[in-house]
């Protein structure tokens, strides 16, 4: 069985420095499309910080890009794509106080309108981060039971449950008790229509 390919995360912040030079954009018009900091952008694009998906939708949207753009899955439009488990790019985030890793379903699919991952939430993360972007997100628990959080309310999501929400509202997910949480992940940009 091949083994999964893995997306070189310091090759992600050279795309987005490499799309913004491209549109004419500096990072200060960058910073004030997204709401980040200069400085937190430029370690970004210097991959000193990795950013979390939400973070890339973002990016994408302001540069009228994807996320698929950022990860560097450019390939011909194509009508239908089957991603076969191991040719799964993976992306993981240990290095990070967040530690979750993501893999990416349809990278070989031009133009979405979903970016669909198999996200992995660790246990006891050294800190949470509650994410907000524009559109909307499904998570389907494949693994472990989850402590989901959507603005004031908190919701615990097993494995077979599916949670379906406004990702404009703060929101993130911790796994409970010693088992990682398996997600499947569907964020839709009403940007990419």
């Amino acid at each position: 069985m091949k083994r999964q390919p893995f997306i070189n995360e310091a090759d992600i912040g050279k795309r987005i420095k490499s799309l913004r030079n491209t549109r004419r954009v500096t990072l200060e018009d960058l910073a004030h499309q997204t709401g980040f900091t200069k400085g937190y952008l430029s370690k970004v694009e210097k991959s000193e910080k990795s950013p979390p998906v939400s973070t890339l939708g973002i990016l994408a949207r302001a540069l009228d890009a994807s996320i698929s753009n950022l990860l560097g899955e450019d390939s011909p439009a194509i009508p239908i794509c089957l991603v076969k488990k191991a040719q799964r790019p993976k992306i993981r985030r240990t290095g990070t106080s967040v530690g979750y890793s993501y893999e990416a379903l349809a990278q070989n699919f031009k133009n979405k309108m979903m970016d669909p991952f198999v996200l992995t939430l660790p246990v006891h993360p050294k800190k949470q981060i509650r994410y907000q972007h524009e559109g909307q997100e499904i998570l389907f628990v494949l693994e472990g039971t989850m402590k989901f959080h959507h603005g004031t309310e908190e919701l615990i999501v097993e494995e077979g449950d599916c949670v379906y929400f406004d990702s404009g509202i703060p929101h993130f997910g911790e796994s409970l008790g010693d088992k990682a949480v398996k997600c499947l992940m569907v964020i839709f940009n009403p940007a990419n229509r």
